[in-house]
């Protein structure tokens, strides 16, 4: 049976976390901390003694806003640990939920918790923990973003571009689009790699989904589906050589 840390520095909600875990048969020992200070502790603690001691945690249900060490730092401590446990973050903010996935959490939980999502998360967590895996790196392959309350995780590969609308970016698919609260100059670092190129200041988008290429006057414009978008004079030079590596890759390089 798992065993669980449950931080909140708010007392009604660390008491409704262990109810909830309480509640559920696939959970065993629940150990409340009320701040991150204490439950880095008590991880210490559980630490030292070893994975089958008395104290040991398998997941911290953690919250983030809190005063002195938030959920966020104590999630990067935990990081440098050679076994550290799993986390699902439960929060009232939906602003970091990728820098949450960024740390490896199994899952996100929005307050107020609904029932059926939080045995959701349980239960990801138990069947990591029978397998004895870490959770894989959600942005590998996919972005969690926030509908009505429920995170939804959008792949990668499925994003055509995207759009900076202030200190929030949308992410556009061939089926919609979503917005997610991170800038497009940190989205530009991560998925550069991934195919993504500026071509605009508030404009990235995915290399593979360029269907056209249009010189016009001078103004370089590039075609996503039904989408004509801009290519600003900065980026048109990079586009094009991002481009033409591409295509000798493809190709299969230089003879």
């Amino acid at each position: 049976m798992l065993r669980a840390l449950a931080v909140d520095d708010e007392e009604p909600a660390l008491a409704e976390l262990l109810y909830l875990l309480g509640e559920d048969p696939r959970v065993g020992t629940v150990v409340p901390a009320l701040d991150a200070t204490e439950a880095l502790r008590l991880l210490e603690r559980a630490r030292t003694v070893g994975p089958d001691g008395p104290g040991a945690v398998d997941v911290v249900f953690l919250d983030i806003n809190m005063p002195g060490l938030g959920g966020l730092d104590l999630a990067e401590l935990l990081g440098g640990f050679a076994a550290p446990p799993l986390i699902v973050f439960v929060t009232a903010h939906e602003d970091f939920a990728l820098r949450a996935f960024d740390l490896k959490a199994v899952d996100y939980l929005l307050k107020p918790l609904r029932r059926e999502r939080f045995a959701e998360a349980v239960r990801r967590v138990a069947e990591l923990t029978r397998a004895g895996q870490a959770p894989a790196d959600p942005l590998g392959d996919q972005v969690p973003v926030e509908l009505g309350g429920v995170t939804r995780f959008v792949p990668i590969a499925d994003i055509t571009y995207v759009e900076a609308q202030g200190d929030y970016a949308r992410l556009h698919t061939p089926l919609g689009s979503h917005l997610v609260r991170i800038p497009l100059s940190a989205l530009e670092e991560q998925w550069r790699s991934r195919g993504f190129v500026r071509i605009h200041r508030s404009r990235l988008v995915a290399l593979g989904r360029i269907e056209e290429v249009r010189l016009d006057g001078g103004n370089m414009t590039v075609r996503i589906g039904d989408r004509i978008l801009a290519v600003s004079r900065r980026n048109a030079r990079e586009l094009r050589d991002r481009l033409a590596r591409r295509a000798q890759g493809a190709a299969g390089g230089p003879r």
